[in-house]
């Protein structure tokens, strides 16, 4: 569970494997923090996920433009017409295809299920900028999918 967030994150297996290794010691580490009635799976998933954003933050591969407007427009792209017998493997991979700054959000969201408030938190970004770069992102996907 650790290592899948992690290399959804990331998107390399070896940054992911250290990642993974370090929440490890640190969890260890903090283990006396835990609550006795706290899920054990989540805290340790939270560590990896918030490790995981520190690497990519550290290493610059991203940049956060805040923007304050959001666009509610309607979706360019009927997710109804989407073929229900598109494997899961090739959603992974256009999500991957797209650009970190929408890929992160839309496996935060999508796939860890953090809401965009907690993203914002996360990313040190406003609510209003996650949701923006979530449509955006799965607008992306949606139409990459489409041309499958």
């Amino acid at each position: 569970m650790m290592f899948a967030a992690a290399i959804r994150i990331l998107k390399s297996r070896e940054e992911a494997e250290d990642v993974v290794q370090d929440c490890f010691i640190k969890s260890f580490q903090k283990i006396h923090q835990l609550n006795d009635d706290a899920n054990l799976g989540a805290w340790l998933k939270r560590i990896v996920v918030h490790k995981s954003l520190d690497v990519i933050r550290t290493q610059k591969k991203i940049i956060w433009i805040d923007e304050t407007l959001v666009l509610e427009t309607e979706s360019q792209v009927d997710e109804d017409e989407i073929e229900n017998n598109i494997s899961i493997d090739f959603i992974k991979d256009c999500i991957y295809q797209l650009k970190e700054k929408y890929s992160i959000i839309l496996v935060l969201y999508m796939i860890e299920n953090y809401n965009h408030r907690e993203i914002g938190e996360m990313l040190n970004i406003k609510e209003s900028t996650v949701r923006n770069q979530y449509k955006r992102g799965k607008d992306q996907l949606l139409k990459m999918i489409q041309k499958k």
